[in-house]
């Protein structure tokens, strides 16, 4: 099944393209409304619907849509920035926000076509996803058969389109895993999201039966992965051609690390240097006050952890080229590293606050939650990490000395 080589009609541009620095500012500005919606964002177990429009409203849909469609075509350190930022509002929230970024990034390695049928009648359309190869499709006349039910479609309430991973299987050949695009509705939501942490992401399962997809709304999932689909040729932007794995992993751990943020933040507000009652002079205490320090710079290492392997990453494919296997291996235990750092911060925020914490009405209970479960997530896990690295380092010296 080739990509079809046909072109859209060009959409009209974005009037405005913000700098980073404007949409961290736009990010900046919602991180109060998100801090407001938390509670309900988790007690509905999704993102509160004012929530999706103001990402709309403020362009963060558009950070990586195609320009032809009123996109920014922003960087993916864009991305990450901006999710770090409005984590410190609200994880689940920022979850959404990031995978939305993700999934548009996606889309755009797929059939011209296929990109008008999400894009052309609304640019703001949300497609949720689930890339794990759990489906299986045969080909019929102009398409495939598609089936199989699908886990972890975060932001599945607000979204129109799904991608789902699956294997295409024809007769004497291997099979061909692949991303398939179809309609939200085409499927039966399973409301099975009952969770820890990160509930309000809403990442819900999806049923699908026999559904047909037409040929252009499938891809092959290696090739777009790689940042190599023949429909690529339509975009001149970086960040469609950067390889998927591991950089979409810093997605989440900028997240992370904007959780260790908001839980320092809420720190300082709940445990403010005491005053004498009969003086009016500080009374420091010096283990909540190295608490604080050790916080602070934990996490500032790891806004830098795994900020700067993802640029260095990031400046070959500005060049048309792809990142080295030791770039892209960095990017991916950095990320990992930067969620133990935000871990360890966050533990000790959490345990030197004291039993206030507890208390189901205290941020930071949720705050820990949901780093657990970003920290969760097969991407940021330390110790697959740590080998694959460790691997290639004593691979790489072997060769120097041999």
């Amino acid at each position: 099944m080739g990509i079809a080589k046909s072109s859209p009609g060009v959409r009209s541009m974005a009037a405005h393209i913000p700098t980073p620095a404007e949409m961290i500012a736009r990010a900046q500005s919602l991180v109060g409304r998100l801090r407001e919606r938390s509670q309900r964002c988790e007690e509905l177990r999704r993102c509160p619907e004012e929530t999706i429009d103001d990402f709309a409203a403020s362009g963060i849909l558009a950070i990586c849509r195609p320009a032809r469609f009123g996109g920014y075509e922003l960087g993916w350190d864009v991305v990450c920035q901006v999710g770090q930022t409005l984590a410190r509002g609200c994880a689940a929230q920022a979850w959404v926000a990031n995978i939305f970024s993700d999934h548009n990034q996606l889309l755009a390695s797929f059939d011209p076509r296929a990109q008008e049928d999400v894009w052309g009648a609304n640019p703001n359309a949300r497609i949720c996803a689930s890339i794990e190869p759990a489906g299986q499709a045969r080909p019929v006349p102009g398409g495939v058969i598609f089936s199989g039910r699908h886990r972890y479609l975060s932001g599945i309430d607000h979204a129109t389109w799904a991608i789902c991973g699956g294997f295409l299987r024809v007769d004497g050949q291997p099979p061909q895993r692949c991303f398939f695009l179809l309609p939200r509705a085409a499927g039966t939501l399973i409301d099975d999201w009952q969770v820890v942490g990160l509930s309000g992401t809403g990442s819900k399962s999806l049923e699908l039966k026999d559904v047909f997809v037409p040929a252009h709304r499938v891809v092959d999932a290696d090739a777009a992965d790689s940042g190599a689909s023949p429909a690529l040729d339509s975009h001149s932007a970086a960040v469609f051609r950067m390889p998927r794995m591991p950089i979409v992993a810093t997605g989440f751990a900028a997240l992370a690390v904007g959780v260790g943020d908001a839980m320092l933040e809420q720190y300082q507000k709940v445990m403010q240097t005491p005053r004498s009652s009969s003086t009016g002079f500080a009374m420091p205490h010096m283990g909540t006050e190295m608490t604080a320090g050790v916080a602070a710079a934990e996490l500032t290492a790891a806004g830098l952890a795994y900020l700067n392997p993802l640029r260095a990453a990031l400046e070959p494919v500005e060049r048309g080229e792809m990142p080295s296997t030791d770039q892209r291996l960095r990017v991916r235990v950095n990320s990992a590293f930067a969620v133990q750092l935000a871990l360890a911060a966050a533990q000790r925020l959490f345990n030197g606050a004291g039993g206030r914490v507890l208390f189901s009405n205290n941020p930071m209970q949720r705050q820990m939650r949901d780093l657990y479960a970003i920290a969760a997530h097969r991407a940021l896990n330390w110790d697959a990490a740590t080998a694959a690295y460790g691997s290639h380092l004593l691979a790489t010296a072997s060769e120097k000395t041999s």
